[in-house]
């Protein structure tokens, strides 16, 4: 069984506001790395404290942090960004 990645709209958006070519590199990262996965955990890494339950995902100096579903089978993308933005709000 193989999982699907599902954007916020809020994702979404960070992602129109990129310049074109990261968010091409972010979309083609997300398509080669966790559409379709079995196990979508090994390219990520587990968050602590606050943000306890949602997965990290690194691409280059952006980071995409998303909560896993194993139900439904789905990555739920809830937030992308540059990596000293992406945790301040």
């Amino acid at each position: 069984m193989s999982y699907q990645v599902l954007l916020s709209q809020k994702a979404e958006k960070s992602l129109q506001k990129m310049d074109k070519g990261v968010a091409r590199l972010i979309t083609s990262w997300i398509i080669k790395n966790l559409y379709s996965v079995e196990n979508p955990r090994i390219h990520g890494k587990e968050l602590k404290s606050n943000l306890k339950g949602l997965w990290r995902y690194q691409v280059g100096d952006y980071r995409l942090i998303a909560e896993i579903k194993n139900r439904e089978l789905l990555i739920f993308m809830i937030e992308i960004g540059y990596r000293r933005e992406i945790y301040e709000e």
